[in-house]
């Protein structure tokens, strides 16, 4: 009888790893396949009226981190080719001393981008935030989205399934570590299949406020 019950537990577990790891596959499979027409790289991606930059970390001194940089990177080549006359730069910024839009904004300036192609997002603490808030609080829909490789079909999927119209830009300008490359594609498998959740079922609110749209006359 006791032989009989932990098979049968044993079995249940295994159900429900298997059942997990196809969910965890099956989302990030789906995001990868609806998501791979609208990705460009950056001379042949179609002018949009506005760039937008998911944030990626900042080191202990407040700088961007590699991967940060090279999306602030690729969004200012894109306003300097006459991609896009906006770049909204959207990240964290829940901690005083950490400030991922200010951070972008700094890095980007450096680069040359005038201070007025710049508009801020401090509260976009996640990829849905920052999908979400993009469209309600600054009133954007054809946009062009940049992040790297791994992030990129998720970032897609969300801006589409909340009412944007998205196009994507690798930003991947160096070989990044080999073992970051995995932890991060590894990561996006929950991630991704969060990201169908929040999109489809739960549809959370952001923190929200007064519209800012970033072109008030269109």
């Amino acid at each position: 009888m006791r032989n009989r019950f932990i098979k049968h537990v044993f079995r249940l577990i295994q159900v429900i790893v298997v059942t997990g790891a196809s969910a965890l596959l099956l989302s990030r499979l789906l995001a990868l396949l609806s998501t791979g027409p609208r990705q460009y790289n950056l001379v042949q991606v179609p002018a949009r009226p506005a760039a937008v930059v998911f944030g990626a970390g900042l080191w202990r001194d407040g700088s961007p981190t590699p991967v940060l940089r090279d999306r602030v990177a690729t969004a200012a080549e894109l306003y300097f080719s006459g991609k896009v006359e906006k770049i909204l730069m959207s990240g964290d910024n829940r901690v005083v001393e950490y400030n991922e839009p200010a951070a972008m904004r700094t890095y980007a300036l450096s680069l040359g981008v005038p201070d007025e192609a710049i508009v801020l997002d401090y509260a976009g603490r996640s990829t849905y935030d920052t999908c979400y808030r993009a469209g309600a609080i600054f009133g954007l829909h054809e946009v062009i989205l940049v992040t790297q490789k791994f992030h990129m079909p998720r970032a897609i999927y969300t801006c589409q399934a909340l009412g944007l119209d998205p196009v994507g830009v690798a930003a991947d300008r160096r070989d990044y570590r080999r073992s970051s490359q995995l932890y991060w594609n590894l990561r996006e498998l929950p991630a991704t299949l969060n990201a169908l959740f929040e999109v489809h079922l739960l549809r959370p609110l952001p923190v929200l406020g007064n519209p800012e749209p970033i072109f008030p006359d269109t």
